[in-house]
């Protein structure tokens, strides 16, 4: 019996879903497990690990067409868990790349959008962000303050960007940012996107230091200043807060898997430290309350595992609801920060070191556990779907 997938998940994946994990697997631990520690230490990444990502096909995978590998949701979770075992920074990047910024062109944008850059960011050669967060504006983007206005009274007019985004996975690597903004209107402001090539004038991004978590990915602020974009620079098909919303389910999928992974690297090397650490003339192992302790994380990953690949199955057969992704980042994301938190005390004071994962997996939880949607947002969304009645105010 496999002590990483107890009830034999994996055996519910298809044969290009398993293909998918082993391909991530093997990859990850000859190119990127060996490394991580110094890459979270030193927080940052590596400048050619995009372009290898994209040689593997990793970016974009679940999108059609345009260079896109075009397999199933499932299988893009997969290789999400396969990253996020080993670390979250390497999930996010490939996570904002794919499900924030290629997806908001795939969905929204015009077809002159997608044929200039989807081909490139799914081969790795142009990194993309997202940026909707502001410093004031998280759990309410509708309270967003950057704001797009035309150039002049004419329909087909520039457009001037200007205004502030924070806390932008892959900021400061990126040659392409989606931007949301305010653009008033008749009936009041109107939520928009915007491609924004980085090197354009009044583009500023400023890389976010001292990060406690999620030190192996490139955070950063955005400023716009009376930045000047062409008429077609608007995503012409996204109006209103429908269209970010779409995408930051499209990253929760993501999550919903990459939890899963990081959870199971704790509870293994917890696992492997408890047949190791000897204590009382015994392995710890040996202890009913460390028994108990490595039962529960079997269980958690476990039942994480289960939900992910249901979750993944509703998304393939276009089923899958918002509330539905609420449940599932509030589950995953809660058990995978219990069980690194409980695998941490199996190592004790070894566990805080970056020669093992649990500590570095605990610090990145707890930024998962608040970005893509607050614990507290995502219940307000099942409290919604429960009832009927919504609670956001």
């Amino acid at each position: 019996m496999d002590p990483a997938d107890f009830l034999a998940v994996d055996d519910l994946l298809t044969e290009e879903e398993r293909a998918v994990r082993d391909t991530v697997r093997s990859f990850a631990a000859k190119e990127l497990a060996p490394h991580i520690a110094e890459w979270y230490d030193a927080g940052t990444l590596p400048a050619d690990l995009p372009a290898r990502l994209g040689e593997l096909g990793l970016f974009g995978m679940h999108l059609q067409g345009y260079g896109c590998a075009g397999t199933s949701a499932t299988a893009y979770g997969v290789a999400c868990r396969e990253l996020e075992a080993v670390d979250t920074g390497l999930r996010s990047l490939v996570s904002v790349q794919s499900s924030l910024a290629m997806y908001s062109l795939h969905r929204w944008g015009s077809e002159a959008h997608k044929d200039e850059w989807l081909p490139r960011m799914a081969a790795g050669q142009a990194i993309g962000c997202f940026g909707l967060t502001e410093p004031d504006a998280g759990s309410d983007p509708a309270a967003m303050r950057t704001r797009a206005r035309r150039a002049s009274g004419a329909a087909d007019a520039d457009w001037v960007l200007t205004g502030n985004k924070m806390w932008i996975t892959n900021g400061t690597l990126a040659q392409v940012a989606i931007v949301w903004a305010g653009t008033e209107t008749d009936d009041g402001v109107e939520i928009r996107g915007f491609v924004v090539p980085t090197d354009t004038p009044g583009f500023t991004a400023t890389k976010i230091g001292r990060k406690l978590s999620m030190r192996a990915s490139v955070t950063a602020e955005l400023s716009f200043e009376d930045l000047r974009l062409p008429a077609d620079a608007v995503l012409p098909e996204a109006r209103g807060l429908k269209g970010p919303l779409s995408v930051l389910n499209e990253a929760r999928f993501g999550i919903i898997w990459g939890a899963v992974g990081a959870a199971r690297s704790c509870y293994l090397e917890a696992l492997e430290y408890a047949g190791q650490r000897h204590q009382f003339g015994q392995p710890i192992a040996g202890f009913q309350l460390t028994q108990r302790k490595l039962a529960e994380m079997l269980v958690g990953v476990n039942q994480a595992s289960l939900t992910a690949v249901h979750l993944g199955r509703l998304k393939d057969a276009g089923t899958l609801s918002p509330a539905q992704v609420s449940f599932g980042k509030l589950a995953n994301v809660r058990a995978a920060i219990e069980v690194a938190r409980s695998a941490r005390t199996v190592l004790g004071g070894a566990g805080i070191t970056l020669d093992h994962s649990v500590m570095r997996h605990m610090n990145n939880l707890e930024t998962v556990l608040t970005y893509e949607g607050t614990e507290e947002m995502h219940m307000l969304t099942l409290g919604a779907a429960l009832t009927g009645i919504n609670a956001f105010r």
